[in-house]
């Protein structure tokens, strides 16, 4: 069987109020994983910006753009020019009060070739995501792109088999992940590494049940909540590139900035699949109640 590498990045770092120069550290960061011989590099989740999800204000729906837009041309741009493809997190306005949490993959000389908006929106304290985000209509979709099929979605996505099964079913060879998670203060220490164990467990198990490689970059930093209702969110970093049966390849340390790069084997889906074939073994004629809310 003829192996199929792809060297692959992740660019995790802090943010501040400063868009343009949270987005120069993300184009040096797509610079430096370039130079090292990556073909995708995959970004943070909403990495212009604070997380400014803590709190609910109707002026920072001024921070959302249009796609195409400012954030998309320039990194189109450096797509072309790096000859990589590239996965950004943009705080999209479709229309006036349509707002979405949208990944966009820039693919080398052709700009934009997809978008998937965030399905799965969060509504927690410090996390009001349902106040901004109108919940995606594109589905689960992979984006075909000149390196694979990309099996792209945003947070708490990530959580969800459901979501994972079916980017698989329809194609994708990849589960790419924007991630911005992070540990609530007031926490112990205890359930802190808790929550780290289950985010990196759930998602390691998306690349086991589907034999499949996940990327998946989150942010790093403490962020405060500018409402003082909440302590703030330590957002966890720990960024990481799993292969097929779930084996972690690289991480990223929990609060430092970060250019993770590894060589993936798209090939070993195949090899695993044959030895674990949970595909051929489903039993679809069976799962008709995964469609209901709850099974009372």
């Amino acid at each position: 069987m003829t192996q199929r590498f792809l060297k692959v990045a992740a660019i995790q770092h802090a943010c501040t109020h400063d868009r343009d120069k949270n987005l120069a550290n993300t184009i040096q960061g797509i610079r430096s994983a370039a130079k090292q011989g990556a073909k995708l590099v995959v970004l943070q989740e909403l990495h212009t910006s604070l997380y400014f999800c803590q709190t609910q204000n109707p002026n920072l729906f001024d921070l959302a753009e249009p796609i195409p837009g400012p954030t998309t041309d320039q990194l189109s741009t450096i797509a072309d020019e790096l000859n990589v493809v590239i996965t950004a997190s943009i705080f999209e306005r479709r229309a006036a009060g349509l707002y979405h949490n949208t990944a966009v993959v820039l693919d080398t000389t052709k700009g934009i070739v997809g978008l998937y908006r965030k399905m799965h929106i969060p509504d927690d304290p410090g996390f009001h995501e349902k106040y901004y985000f109108t919940p995606g209509d594109p589905g689960f979709r992979p984006i075909n792109t000149t390196i694979g099929r990309l099996g792209v979605q945003v947070c708490w996505d990530q959580w969800f088999p459901e979501s994972a099964r079916l980017m698989t079913l329809a194609g994708a060879e990849l589960l790419v992940y924007p991630t911005a998670i992070g540990w609530d203060p007031a926490d112990t220490h205890e359930e802190q590494q808790r929550q780290l164990d289950a985010w990196l467990t759930i998602q390691r198990a998306h690349a086991i049940a589907n034999g499949i490689p996940v990327i998946s970059c989150n942010r790093s930093g403490f962020e405060a909540d500018s409402s003082g209702n909440t302590q703030g969110i330590q957002f966890w970093g720990n960024s990481f590139i799993a292969g097929s049966q779930g084996e972690i390849i690289k991480t990223a340390p929990a609060d430092q900035c970060a250019v993770l790069i590894a060589k993936i084997n798209l090939s070993r889906t195949e090899q695993v699949r044959r030895i674990w074939p949970y595909l051929r073994d489903r039993r679809i004629d069976a799962y008709n109640g995964l469609s209901s809310r709850y099974l009372d």
